[in-house]
């Protein structure tokens, strides 16, 4: 299990001046890594690449998002 991304991504769950819309993804991604295949993987990083881009995210979890997107990454490349 990756208990370090998912903390990182829980945090970003626990931090209210996050928009809404950006902690139901992220919860989405949770899940998706929680399945840990590749298959679910690949989808955490689509949700999350998905929602860097958006407008309205802090900057501080824009950071956050990329190291959680980096972390998944690294995770896939251990499973080949």
């Amino acid at each position: 299990m990756h208990e370090g991304l998912v903390q990182l991504m829980e945090e970003i769950l626990s931090d209210r001046t996050v928009p809404r819309n950006i902690r139901e993804k992220v919860e989405g991604a949770i899940q998706k890594v929680k399945v840990d295949n590749t298959t679910s993987l690949s989808e955490a990083i689509y949700i999350l690449d998905d929602i860097s881009s958006d407008i309205n995210m802090p900057e501080h979890t824009r950071t956050d998002i990329w190291h959680a997107i980096s972390m998944i990454e690294e995770a896939k490349e251990k499973m080949k």
